[in-house]
């Protein structure tokens, strides 16, 4: 039988893409331990069959780059050599235990929990910090959301999510789904709202993209003026008195105080300043004010630019102030498997800088500021799991500064990233197909689904999946005690009813034991489980909390119990609903008295105000061009791609300029230009490219990796964050400016 033959018959295995938060169900058909073929899972319960291009090439992802097969040591000549298993976790176990007894420890900071779809690890790390007293944390969220959730934790309490399905206007803020998706089966449902006459698509966006081309509106800003456009239609919204007053009588407070800051807003400067023609906002306010449902969605085109929680409060503005809430098509909160952040008005702060912790995260721009100087309360050690900071955050060279001068680097990680290069150990984890493993991005209404995917393939010699690295390390601290572990693993062997019976009587006896319940389940519940899922053990704790919290919906959605559905989500290969909402139980999420929306933010409301005096401009002589950094293109992906040969067009990632502008500096497609910002420069090769305005450039994301070659390693395109800046960033969350850079743009000179 010929190869091709034998990969005909082999079986499709059920699993997930991993490349961004719709996690689509795939079927996945081995050679080997080739991906040979991927199609779409039909009977997926969220993407029934959806895929795009880029899942189609995650054999990159598998078997394309150079993985670790062994814990490595830097020694102090900054070689590493390999160790075993067991000395890499007896001497960070000690490393770490030094650090917490000498400076204590909220001195060791944890960075990731987990790239896209790979969550489940995460969960057993909040084990690890509080056995060693870790008091901050931070991760990709708070490069972008975390602005947004401390506004949700003001409106309704927590994340919401529109219904774009049956959405009679959708409007996409700093967003393109064609290419970021974000929206479950994106591209189907924008051909469907785009064919539909009755529908409209709004999109408030700087750049002509593959969306904007599709919709009936395209609010071209210029580049950091969102927040004045925005500001222009709810103005005409309170000033042609398009308000839905009945909504806001009934379901609201504080509405007086939003309508009258908007009310003074004049339209027609506001429309000057963010370059769109005035006649556009007025008819985009109309069309929003008219229609009988309107879904949002904003993400990091506006939420990595300047005045981006002002941002998210317009937003959410828009659809509240038109009564767009609990209602087909509308806004709805949602359920949650587990919570990704936590929501609350309350602002905390970094023990050195003062920096906002919102969501409990430290800002991204703040970590480096925490540990580059001699304050007694500075970041000492750190945890980085599944993620790149050297690479994906500010000022790169600033960070990798700071990774310098920390006592200790750990790293999680299934290569030696531009982060593991820079660790005092970095132990090597299995590949997202070679676990169980899971997405924490459950965020759709009135169906929310979870899926527990199965490993494709056996972990690679040498690697173990994040929940044992964990479980190893608590192990090694002796973080339990042998007697307890003992009682509930003989519990465990009677059934889960009497597990359950006594985990509750043992958490009931020693309350210090929560904090540490994932390692718990792991040691006493996870060797129970079938065909060897024992990281899934966390997941019998939420099914616990899902019958809690949400025990209606989750009998609508077909189990009587918390021990029905943790059986079906052990048993889903192609994911389960865990809950069905009716719209109108959308109010029952709202945690405020009388479940009604605050509408008045104060500090936002002062915003508001002063957004007339609010400079909207922040290029100067010596940097004319706003640089964004990081555009999302067919033939880019999140850095977990480490292997450039995926991408069929533009292999290093041009930098887009529009004809204008490349005119005037002399430039032709496939020449190259050298980009300088504040922070640093770069040479890339350009492509004119009329999407862009002129004064505003663009460079790809997922680039800028340096790469093995030979004996040295190869950087593939630019890394944007050679260029950003830990300065630029939003006034109240703190996040970065990373597609609002200014920048100067010339042709490279022959030498």
């Amino acid at each position: 039988m010929t190869a091709d033959r034998t990969v005909d018959t082999a079986p499709w295995h059920k699993t997930a893409c991993i490349l961004c938060e719709n996690n689509c169900g795939l079927l996945i058909q081995l050679d080997d331990r080739r991906f040979a073929k991927i199609r779409g899972d039909k009977e997926h319960v969220a993407s029934a069959g959806y895929t795009c291009n880029k899942a189609l090439r995650l054999d990159h992802y598998q078997n394309g780059g150079v993985r670790l097969d062994t814990p490595l040591r830097r020694e102090p000549d900054g070689t590493f050599t390999e160790i075993d298993w067991d000395t890499a976790i007896s001497e960070i176990a000690k490393r770490l235990t030094e650090v917490r007894n000498r400076y204590g420890g909220d001195k060791i900071f944890y960075y990731g929990g987990g790239g896209q779809g790979n969550h489940l690890g995460g969960a057993y790390s909040g084990a690890l910090r509080r056995a060693v007293g870790a008091r901050y944390r931070s991760s990709a969220l708070a490069q972008e959301k975390t602005g947004e959730g401390w506004v949700d934790a003001h409106l309704t309490g927590g994340h919401t999510t529109g219904d774009f399905e049956h959405a009679e206007v959708s409007i996409f803020l700093g967003k393109n789904p064609w290419q970021s998706h974000g929206v479950p089966r994106a591209r189907t449902v924008l051909q469907q709202i785009a064919k539909d006459p009755a529908r409209s698509m709004i999109v408030l966006d700087p750049v002509r993209t593959e969306t904007a081309d599709l919709a009936d509106f395209h609010l071209r800003v210029r580049p950091g003026t969102d927040a004045w456009c925005l500001s222009a239609i709810l103005a005409v919204i309170v000033q042609d008195d398009l308000v839905d007053h009945a909504f806001l009588a009934e379901h609201t407070t504080d509405s007086a105080a939003v309508l009258c800051a908007l009310s003074g807003i004049d339209v027609p400067a506001f429309a000057e300043i963010c370059g769109v023609p005035e006649e556009l906002v007025r008819a985009t306010a109309h069309r929003i004010g008219t229609a009988t449902s309107v879904a949002t969605y904003e993400d990091l085109g506006v939420q990595q630019s300047p005045n981006s929680t002002l941002i998210s409060y317009l937003n959410k503005l828009l659809w509240l102030l038109t009564g767009n809430f609990a209602k087909r098509g509308g806004m709805h909160p949602h359920s949650w498997m587990a919570p990704l952040a936590g929501y609350s008005r309350d602002i905390k702060r970094t023990p050195v800088t003062g920096a906002p912790i919102l969501g409990g995260m430290v800002p991204c721009n703040s970590i480096a500021e925490e540990i580059l100087t001699d304050h007694p309360d500075r970041f000492r050690a750190m945890i980085i799991e599944s993620a790149n900071p050297a690479h994906s955050l500010a000022d790169s060279a600033k960070f990798r500064q700071a990774l310098e001068a920390l006592d200790l680097v750990v790293v999680l990680d299934v290569a030696l990233t531009e982060t593991a290069r820079r660790a005092d150990y970095v132990l090597p984890a299995a590949s997202q197909f070679e676990k169980w493993e899971a997405t924490f991005f459950n965020l759709e209404f009135p169906h929310n689904t979870f899926h527990l995917r199965a490993p494709v393939l056996d972990p690679l010699p040498g690697t173990l999946p994040e929940p044992e690295i964990y479980a190893r390390l608590l192990r090694e601290l002796g973080t339990v005690s042998g007697g307890k572990l003992a009682v509930l693993r003989a519990a465990a062997k009677l059934g889960r009813r009497p597990y359950k019976w006594a985990f509750a009587a043992l958490l009931a006896a020693d309350r210090s034991l929560a904090g540490v319940a994932p390692y718990v389940l792991y040691e006493t519940l996870g060797p129970t489980l079938p065909d060897g899922a024992r990281s899934a053990a966390v997941l019998w704790a939420l099914s616990q909390r899902i019958a809690k919290v949400y025990p209606a919906a989750m009998r609508r959605a077909g189990h009587r119990d918390a021990a029905a559905l943790f059986d079906a989500i052990l048993a889903g290969r192609s994911g389960v609903t865990f809950t069905i909402d009716d719209y109108a139980d959308a109010w029952d999420y709202l945690p405020h008295p009388g479940k009604r929306i605050p509408l008045a933010i104060p500090e936002l409301l002062h915003a508001v105000r002063e957004l007339a005096t609010t400079p909207a401009v922040h290029t100067t002589s010596e940097f004319p061009f706003i640089l964004a950094a990081g555009e999302r293109r067919a033939f880019t992906a999140n850095t977990i791609f480490r292997d450039a040969t995926w991408r069929h067009r533009d292999p290093d990632g041009s930098l887009r300029l529009n004809p204008d502008d490349a005119a005037h500096l002399g430039l032709a497609t496939g020449d190259r230009a050298r980009i300088t910002t504040s922070r640093g420069t770069a040479v890339s090769t350009v492509e004119i490219n009329d999407r862009m305005q002129p004064g505003h450039a663009a460079l790809p994301n997922g680039l800028g990796l340096d790469l093995p070659d030979g004996d040295g390693t190869r950087r593939t395109g630019v890394a944007a964050n050679e260029l950003t800046d830990v300065t630029w960033r939003d006034a109240i969350a703190g996040t970065p400016w990373h597609k609002h850079v200014p920048a100067r743009i010339e042709p490279l000179q022959d030498a």
